[in-house]
């Protein structure tokens, strides 16, 4: 019997088995970069470990750090989360002949299907080779071996293109994963990511868990997930349930994996990868079947048979499908109307709703802090209802009541999903919905303009509580603030309060210091409001760029400067560039890394370079200068 396990990971997942080891009367070791060295799984942990270092290579990648640190902690047990070293035969075997239980798969299946390409092979669905690929084969899509996510993936649509993909993306892969080998398959425009739950135990026993839906995508990393997969025939869900399982078989599975496939045109089928691993998105399966497949895992793990009663086969007679619908979204740090570009900094407040049939698996607490150098996943908030509706209702609500006061988050892009038509009536569910729906999911929220309101609000009384409080009985000067792009006019009203003169219809019904109520066309509403003195303030469930009363002149930039979007780490400089040469419109420039995840910086058109202040290794914080391009003046440009 394991007695104490230490999770070779960070983060949700990190905290999400402990959760399950404290129900098991398991104690539990963390181990922890120098950037997390007050994160939430260190705090959540029994003992914990330092990797010296910040970088992934430094400290989560390096499999020899975190087989000592098990055995420094007295650790009898590892467990590999996802990503990082999850899918690393090397590691396995690594930890097997440190005499520590391993909970996942043999290093022998981890060979087999960790690898795309091999798993690929075993199942006699051959990628294409790069150096065969022609203008007929493309679409194409370049994909890391090792590891998930939606990183070291590039779309290539240009065969000129193909030689950059297989660079950057195998660069992406050897930061993310240790292992930078990339392969080419085609490109199946706007598919079904249809996956299915296997668990197998050392006894030959196969069970399978229905299948999950997870479509709804950006950048080829999954945003929301579900199961069942809403509108799939139960006959389709047994037969690859069949594949899966067959496949699971053939190479002595042990353990929890995901078989992925891809529906395209006519529902037909095509075998993506195994994932060697518990994935993200295991949660909704948990919920709709009542299971936990993290002490399923460790039980297998320790030689017990699974139980019959998780035998799924919705058209072999042997089980029925549970009732009901599980969904979950995830939360990130990260700005998706801005390129879905990570975002870090302190989390001065986070706050999710409690309530029947809500679960979140959080990372974060209020007062952390989001570094850059990590996947940006705050955490997973997943819901059940008896019904899909209901589900994603509870699920769009819930989200919508937590309070986030720090970096930018997809929250409102969450929420916007979740309430979509295509998604809400399941009219088009596929790969391609945020391509086709972005802009609008982006857009200005309703109610951002009297959130504003509030916010100027609360800082007048604030500022007139600081300074002696109280306005004398007669009109004052106008005031004006501007949040984001609403302007806000406002003064001070005969026998206190406030008049608001811009925008129209307002009525101020109370403001002070953090708390504001307004009325508009009849309909009183109550804003909460804080900030952190970052240059936002949070005004409801709104976070607003407070715009500068007057502009620093050591803040003006010249014309053509490029500027981190992120903080990161610069990577790459485009071979030989240098300050003086010619550049065209889109050409990239560098690249930076941020969260695992690379960043073209490119010209935002021709010209020449005057500056370049960017190298590879160097630290950038967002804003930061990295070069700046001279335009070329046209014939319509004044001279």
């Amino acid at each position: 019997m394991i007695s104490t396990l230490l999770v070779a990971n960070r983060g949700e997942i990190a905290c999400r088995v402990f959760r399950t080891c404290r129900e098991l009367g398991i104690s539990t070791v963390a181990v922890y970069s120098d950037a997390d060295a007050d994160a939430l799984h260190v705090r959540e942990a029994d003992a914990a470990v330092r990797l010296p270092g910040v970088t992934p290579s430094e400290t989560y990648l390096r499999g020899d750090l975190v087989v000592a640190a098990a055995l420094a902690a007295g650790a009898d047990a590892v467990h590999p989360g996802y990503g990082f070293l999850s899918e690393n035969a090397a590691f396995a075997r690594a930890v097997t002949a440190a005499g520590l239980t391993w909970i996942g798969p043999p290093p022998e299946a981890i060979e087999a299907m960790a690898s795309k390409t091999r798993a690929k092979e075993l199942l006699g669905v051959a990628p294409l080779a790069a150096a065969d690929v022609t203008a007929a084969d493309l679409p194409v899509l370049v994909k890391a071996a090792a590891g998930g996510g939606g990183r070291g993936m590039r779309i290539v649509r240009e065969l000129g293109s193909l030689a950059g993909a297989l660079e950057s993306a195998s660069a992406e892969a050897a930061s993310a994963f240790g292992d930078g080998e990339v392969f080419v398959e085609p490109y199946i425009e706007n598919g079904r990511h249809i996956e299915v739950q296997v668990l197998a135990d050392a006894h030959g026993a196969v069970r399978t868990l229905g299948a999950r839906d997870c479509s709804l995508q950006r950048r080829h990393q999954k945003v929301i997930e579900e199961t069942p997969p809403p509108g799939l025939p139960a006959e389709v869900v047994a037969d690859l349930s069949e594949q899966a399982s067959d496949a699971v078989k053939a190479i002595g599975y042990v353990g929890a994996g995901t078989v992925e496939f891809l529906m395209g045109e006519y529902g037909r089928t095509h075998f993506l990868e195994m994932n060697t691993r518990l994935q993200v998105e295991h949660p909704v399966t948990e919920e709709l079947f009542g299971v936990d497949l993290v002490a399923l895992q460790i039980s297998v793990a320790e030689g017990t048979p699974l139980p019959d009663v998780l035998e799924y086969a919705p058209a072999g007679g042997r089980g029925v499908a549970p009732a009901g619908h599980a969904v979950e979204a995830r939360l990130y740090a990260e700005d998706p109307a801005s390129g879905w570009t990570p975002q870090a900094g302190v989390l001065h407040r986070l706050d999710f709703p409690v309530g029947p049939g809500l679960r979140v698996d959080a990372g974060y607490a209020s007062g952390d802090t989001v570094p850059v150098q990590y996947d940006s996943l705050l955490a997973k908030v997943i819901a059940y209802a008896p019904t899909r509706a209901e589900a994603v209702r509870k699920l769009a609500d819930a989200l919508e009541r937590t309070v986030i006061h720090g970096p930018a988050t997809n929250r409102d892009l969450l929420v916007a999903s979740l309430r979509h038509p295509e998604f809400r009536e399941t009219r088009r569910l596929d790969t391609g919905f945020y391509e086709r729906n972005l802009a609008a999911l982006t857009g200005p929220r309703d109610g951002e303009e009297h959130a504003a309101v509030a916010a100027a609000l609360s800082g007048a009384a604030a500022n007139a509580g600081r300074f002696g409080g109280g306005w004398r009985n007669v009109r004052s000067q106008e005031e004006a603030r501007t949040y984001g792009d609403h302007e806000v006019r406002y003064r001070p009203a005969r026998g206190g309060g406030y008049e608001v003169t811009a925008p129209e219809g307002v009525r101020v019904v109370s403001a002070a210091p953090g708390r504001v109520r307004l009325e508009v066309a009849r309909v009183v509403r109550d804003f909460e409001v804080a900030s952190y003195g970052d240059g936002i303030v949070h005004a409801g469930r709104h976070r607003l760029a407070v715009a500068p009363r007057f502009t620093d002149p050591a803040d003006q930039r010249e014309p053509g400067s490029l500027l981190a979007p992120m903080p990161g780490t610069v990577v790459r400089v485009a071979d030989g560039l240098a300050v003086g040469d010619r550049v065209t419109a889109g050409q990239p420039l560098l690249w930076l890394e941020a969260m695992k995840m690379e960043h073209r910086v490119i010209a935002p058109a021709s010209g020449t370079l005057t500056a370049l202040h960017a190298a590879p290794g160097r630290q950038v914080e967002v804003g930061a200068l990295l070069a700046v391009v001279q335009t070329e003046a046209t014939e319509e440009d004044p001279v």
